[in-house]
């Protein structure tokens, strides 16, 4: 390198040294907005997957609630008589036949 370029570097570097506050600030403020970025970045993140995770419990508070339904009108005793008539072919035993058990 030329002695001209040295003398330009140390010029820079003495100006730089000079206003060091300055710099120091400029890299703060650089600093500042990367964390901004990010801290922007992780919010949007966290509140999509919040959506999801909503979304999820709708759909799985609808199935239960479907479920419940379902599990009502499976236990009704009139279906049960029905299955029990029709599929099974059982009947009512009259009142002379039937037996109680009694434990000791």
């Amino acid at each position: 390198m030329s002695k001209s370029q040295l003398n330009l570097a140390r010029i820079v570097l003495q100006d730089l040294w000079q206003h060091k506050w300055i710099l120091l600030l400029g890299m703060l403020v650089l600093g500042n907005a990367v964390a901004v970025v990010y801290t922007s970045h992780i919010s949007r993140t966290q509140t999509s997957e919040l959506d999801k995770l909503l979304q999820e419990r709708d759909r799985l508070d609808i199935e239960w609630r479907n479920l419940l339904l379902e599990e009502q009108s499976q236990a009704e005793h009139s279906r049960i008589t029905r299955i029990a008539t029709k599929e099974l072919d059982m009947i009512r035993p009259l009142p002379n036949e039937e037996v109680v058990v009694r434990l000791p």
